[in-house]
């Protein structure tokens, strides 16, 4: 019998499951624009290296209960990020491994998904894979993107602060706090 051929872009799941298909291949970063768009102007995503990826197909039949459709992804990417503490762009890998369960309606993956730790999203006939992969890189970028060590020492403001000028003015506040103990003493 000759394998389907399945398009990552429009992927039918639950014929993808039940097939127990297998996809892999490699998308530029530049078709990624939510993550290209975090790229620094000297380390745009075309000069990224490629997001390698890999979807499988699984159907489970538990004891008693109604067969699940399962989708095993992974995928590895790096991307170019603003260092929060020097302000240097640096390279940051970025990685996941992810069952997602699929079940019939969205009514039925909010109840699952808030009870059980599974991932669990809505059936669908045409899922863009690019879309469901970049999101869940989205969610692994560090909220404070950094270096491990900054390649340059840091420098501190406090070092680089002028003195305050001394002034011979009287400060505005010390006649506030004269004319209130006046008004105290009657």
């Amino acid at each position: 019998m000759k394998q389907r051929q399945f398009d990552p872009l429009k992927l039918d799941v639950e014929a993808f499951a039940r097939d127990g298909g297998q996809l892999d291949g490699e998308w530029s970063m530049v078709d990624l624009p939510r993550l290209a768009e975090a790229a620094p102007p000297e380390s745009p995503a075309a000069t990224w290296p490629p997001l390698r990826w890999s979807v499988r197909g699984e159907r489970v039949t538990p004891r008693a209960a109604e067969a699940q459709t399962w989708l095993h992804l992974e995928a590895e990417a790096t991307v170019s990020l603003v260092c929060q503490r020097c302000l240097q762009a640096y390279a940051q890998p970025l990685a996941f491994a992810r069952g997602l369960r699929f079940v019939r309606d969205e009514d039925l993956a909010a109840q699952l998904d808030a009870d059980s730790d599974d991932d669990v999203l809505a059936m669908t006939r045409a899922l863009d894979l690019r879309e469901l992969i970049e999101d869940e890189l989205l969610l692994e970028l560090p909220l404070v993107p950094r270096h491990e060590e900054c390649p340059e020492p840091l420098v501190h403001v406090d070092d680089e602060l002028p003195e305050p000028a001394q002034d011979d003015k009287p400060n505005p506040f010390a006649a506030l706090a004269a004319l209130k103990g006046k008004g105290s003493k009657q």
